[in-house]
This record gives structure tokens, sequence and C-alpha cells, in this order.
């Protein structure tokens, strides 16, 4: 598996994957059935022009034999608390679900980790959906801890 910044051309194979997910497909993302087709919305070519044109964000695949399995975006965060260290956020970690209990996600969060030293981050934090308690066990397994109650609001 290599482990790479994503392209363009990924962005089709990187929405398939966040709407594998029935939480994502409750939150109105996708519909599970095939393939997310290329003429995505405006709004999401958008987003992915200002994640690639940022050096603070990084949108990641993973590819095996030519194919998106795996992906996750990447913020690199300054901040003043704790010394004026730098954290790193992982979200919208995915696996394609054929592929998953083969270690892969852990082979992708080990990478994402070492690439937060890279850059020399003192943190790496994530937040995981409370329903996700497979999540929550692979995320401890890695030497994560749940330290915080995280809270959204909507709008």
């Amino acid at each position: 598996m290599q482990i790479r910044i994503a392209t363009r051309a990924d962005v089709p194979a990187v929405l398939t994957l966040l709407a594998d997910d029935q939480i994502s497909r409750d939150r109105g993302f996708g519909s599970g059935e095939g393939p997310v087709p290329e003429e995505v919305d405006a709004a999401v070519w958008a987003a992915f022009e200002a994640i690639d044109a940022d050096d603070r964000n990084e949108l990641i695949v993973a590819v095996d034999g030519g194919e998106v399995i795996g992906t996750c975006q990447l913020t690199f965060i300054p901040g003043l608390s704790r010394g004026g260290a730098e954290r790193m956020l992982i979200e919208a970690v995915r696996i394609d679900s054929g592929r998953r209990g083969q270690g892969l996600g852990g082979e992708l969060i080990r990478w994402t980790i070492e690439r937060a030293r890279e850059r020399g981050c003192r943190m790496v934090q994530l937040t995981t959906d409370k329903r996700r308690t497979d999540a929550h066990r692979f995320y401890a397994a890695l030497g994560f801890e749940a330290s915080h109650e995280g809270m959204k609001l909507a709008l």
C-alpha cells in the first residue's frame, strides 16, 4: 500500500469511501449505491481546491494496486496553548469496507502520526462519532486516549 497526498483525480474515489458508511448516509451524504460520479457538486471541488492550496491541510489517500482504498484529511493547527505547540487534527478516516480488518487502517494512522512528527507537531488529535465503538477501540489500540468531550454546532 502506498500512502500519499491526494490529487484531483482521486476525489471521486475519496467521495465513494466517505459515502460507504451508514452514519454518513444518515447525515445525507451519499447513497451507498455504487461510486460517486465525477460530476460532483461544485462546492466539493472548491473544497478540494482549498485543501490542495493550503499548506496546513492535506487530503491523504492510501492506494493499493492503483485503487484508492483509504483516506483521511490532516489539518495542522498552530496554537498558543501548550507553549505554542502545533497539533495535527485527523478527520474523515476511511478504509474501503471490503478491506477492513487487514491492518491497513493502522498503517494509515501510523503514517499520519509520522507525518505529524515530520512537521514538528507535539500532539495528534481526532474526533470520532460516539456511535463508532469499533473506531474507539481501534484508536485506543493505537495509543489515543479519550481525553476530552467534543461538541459541535451545525450551522
